[in-house]
């Protein structure tokens, strides 16, 4: 007659994880879109993309390169 008991045991405990395995499937976004932005600012947070002065530095050297030959050629 213990067989029965363990058997409902057995049942109990399996009920259980499947309900726990059930909400680990969960996600904590609402979205592809949502995931790919938190991902993206933890990414820039870790510095993965690199210094952004260093981009603007090269934008703005070009930009006055660019100025200065319009100028030269207008001279010219």
């Amino acid at each position: 007659m213990a067989y029965p008991v363990r058997a409902d045991a057995d049942l109990s405990a399996l009920e259980a994880y499947a309900e726990r395995a059930g909400s680990a499937w969960a996600c904590a976004y609402s979205s592809s879109a949502e995931f790919d932005a938190a991902l993206i600012a933890a990414r820039r947070a870790a510095g993965v993309y690199g210094p952004r002065w260093r981009r603007r530095k090269i934008t703005l050297a070009v930009g006055i390169a660019a100025g200065l030959t319009v100028l030269i050629l207008l001279i010219v």
